[in-house]
């Protein structure tokens, strides 16, 4: 059973449409409603919902930082070199500039969170699917 499905509406803002400019990066379907794309300011600021299961490769920030403000469902966080944090509605997540990490949904909720970002991202190897469902066996019982 699936949990925290009314998220695919969108918990605070929209989820907009299905991320195509950057589905290549990502590992199941991840949905962007950008909020802030303003060009005399470097930092933006956009609504990402992700599918059960989804998430995206590891990456890097360059030049900038990274700030996911969790809304709603459930979700992991992880920077090379640490344990996983499984995240919740209310966690916040400062991710520094140079720092590579990956996040995105356990694989029975959806997960949502807004993104406020600044630099440009190096997209890196994906998560693979057994060290994500090894990480995901952390939830079960």
């Amino acid at each position: 059973m699936l949990k925290n499905e009314e998220i695919k509406n969108g918990v605070i803002f929209p989820s907009g449409d299905k991320n195509e400019a950057f589905a290549q990066y990502f590992i199941g379907q991840s949905y962007l409603k950008s909020l802030v794309s303003d060009p005399k300011i470097n930092v933006g600021v956009a609504n990402v919902t992700f599918e059960p299961a989804c998430r995206n490769n590891w990456h890097i920030h360059h030049d900038g930082f990274q700030l996911l403000l969790v809304t709603g469902g459930e979700g992991w966080y992880q920077e090379d070199g640490h344990s996983p944090r499984f995240l919740t509605a209310g966690d916040v997540v400062i991710t520094h500039d140079g720092v590579k990490h990956w996040h995105g949904a356990t694989a029975d909720s959806w997960f949502e969170h807004l993104a406020i970002t600044a630099g440009s991202a190096e997209w890196l190897e994906p998560v693979t699917d057994d060290y994500y469902h090894e990480l995901e066996k952390i939830t079960e019982g």
